[in-house]
């Protein structure tokens, strides 16, 4: 715990601080901190939010960043929820210094949620509506036992990455379980989304394909669709969609998030440390925040995302390096490059990208070279597999990246047959993008699917170049060409 005087130096620092940054520009949302145990940090990096439900993959995640952190392999700093006002923990274990360096990496991010525009439609009132599902589900378990919500948990978080954000097909389902489904007659623009159905949970098609177009969202297909599901079942469908629909930007902005904070608790301790042992004692941190990956296979966001905002700001500044490419405009001439405007460019880039296009625009050669950074894959040598480099190639490997968020790195798999073969049965279609699924893994989901649906599940893919079929009849996995 803090004493007295660690209390009262923390409180002005936190003022200092905050001033510092608005004169430099930052604009966030208010923020409140507080100083927790270790064991409360780790258990609100495991559930993502204070007061969420209980499930048992939080725990195990509890578990691992634990471990993790008493051996000495990683070390979280400091935990901030993006809502207005923002809130924040530090470590009550943390030295002076660190919270000092902490505050302004705060600050970074509540600015950056606060502007960029994939948080635009954040529901800054989660932690409280999270309060509200805890509760919920608690009620559930209370009615219908815990091992059967717990079961159906299970089920649900297997597909839980798996919705549409821009759908308003679904956007919560009444505790009373009734689905919403579109409606031949409209009083209203909204009814399409709004109509209750009385009784029927599972209404039989009215077009001869169903659905007319393939759907992405395959959560809010399950709990409108879903043949055997019971009012609470749906319920709890929605209720962990709505909450994967909070932590979206986040999963888009990764990269970025992370290098503007970093960048931020940088220049605003520049300007606020005074005494040349905190100083270096801030660098020492800065550089173990920002060291590169020790494993190549993965890359250290923070480090990623903090050179090349420094790298943006530098030519936008009009330094040039040698390597930097001659821009063009659009009739081929040299575009001469603004000077004095990298600052603002920086909080402008961090406003309108999110990682697939950050790196896509501003992840130069110059710069994947600097960072060390290549592609990899297995290969056979001596008789063992071993992981090579494939190619130092600057847009392959800056391709690589970005190809690896499309769909926030979650597969693309989308419904293309709620009545296949008219049995009621659902038919799942993988859009390949070269990287196959994991057979395994994929059985055990389309089990879970099943569960959820109530009927044979099937799922096209393809293992090897070979299109594939995976499906699930209630009893036995089979496989067979597509």
């Amino acid at each position: 715990m803090l004493s007295f005087a660690e209390r009262e130096e923390l409180e002005r620092s936190i003022e200092e601080i905050w001033e510092i940054a608005l004169e430099m520009g930052y604009d966030p949302y208010p923020t409140h901190f507080e100083v927790v145990p270790v064991h409360v940090i780790y258990e609100l990096g495991a559930y993502g939010l204070p007061a969420r439900f209980s499930h048992w993959t939080f725990g195990r995640d509890y578990h691992r960043q634990k471990t993790s952190y008493e051996y000495g392999y990683s070390k979280i700093y400091e935990i901030v929820f993006n809502t207005d006002p923002c809130q924040a923990f530090l470590m009550d274990s943390n030295s002076m210094l660190s919270h000092k360096l902490i505050i302004a990496h705060v600050i970074g991010h509540c600015h950056f949620f606060k502007h960029n525009t994939y948080f635009a439609h954040t529901d800054r009132r989660m932690v409280e509506k999270v309060r509200l599902h805890r509760d919920r589900i608690i009620q559930y378990e209370e009615e219908y036992g815990w091992r059967a919500v717990e079961d159906f948990m299970d089920a649900v978080m297997c597909v839980e990455e798996h919705f549409d954000p821009s759908s308003t097909t679904l956007r919560s389902i009444p505790a009373d379980g009734s689905p919403f489904v579109k409606s031949d007659e409209r009083k209203t623009d909204y009814d399409d989304i709004w109509q209750v159905l009385g009784k029927e949970a599972a209404p039989k098609p009215r077009h001869r394909k169903f659905p007319e177009e393939p759907e992405k969202d395959l959560l809010s297909f399950l709990a409108r669709y879903g043949r055997d599901l019971e009012p609470w079942q749906r319920d709890i469908i929605s209720m962990v969609r709505e909450e994967m629909l909070y932590f979206l930007p986040q999963m888009r902005t990764k990269i970025m998030n992370e290098g503007f904070a970093s960048l931020a608790h940088e220049r605003i301790l520049e300007r606020y440390l005074t005494k040349s042992e905190d100083i270096w004692e801030f660098r020492r941190l800065h550089s173990g925040v920002l060291s590169p990956s020790p494993s190549k296979m993965n890359i250290n966001p923070y480090y990623v995302g903090f050179q090349i905002l420094k790298d943006i700001e530098r030519r936008w500044d009009g330094k040039v390096e040698e390597g930097d490419e001659t821009e063009l405009d659009w009739l081929g001439r040299p575009h001469p490059r603004p000077k004095g405007e990298g600052w603002q460019k920086i909080f402008e880039v961090c406003e309108e990208e999110n990682d697939a296009s950050f790196l896509r625009k501003y992840l130069t050669a110059p710069l994947v070279k600097r960072l060390d950074m290549y592609t990899y894959r297995k290969e056979e040598v001596d008789g063992e597999e071993v992981w090579q480099v494939q190619t130092t190639d600057w847009q392959q490997v800056r391709d690589s990246l970005v190809n690896g968020m499309t769909n926030f790195g979650v597969p693309v798999i989308k419904v293309e047959d709620g009545d296949y073969q008219r049995r009621g049965e659902l038919y799942l279609k993988h859009y390949h993008d070269g990287k196959d699924l994991d057979a395994n893994y994929t059985e055990k989901t389309i089990r879970a699917i099943y569960r959820l649906w109530g009927r044979p599940v099937h799922l096209e893919t393809e293992l090897e170049n070979v299109p594939t079929r995976l499906s699930f009849d209630g009893e036995v996995n089979s496989q067979e060409p597509a």
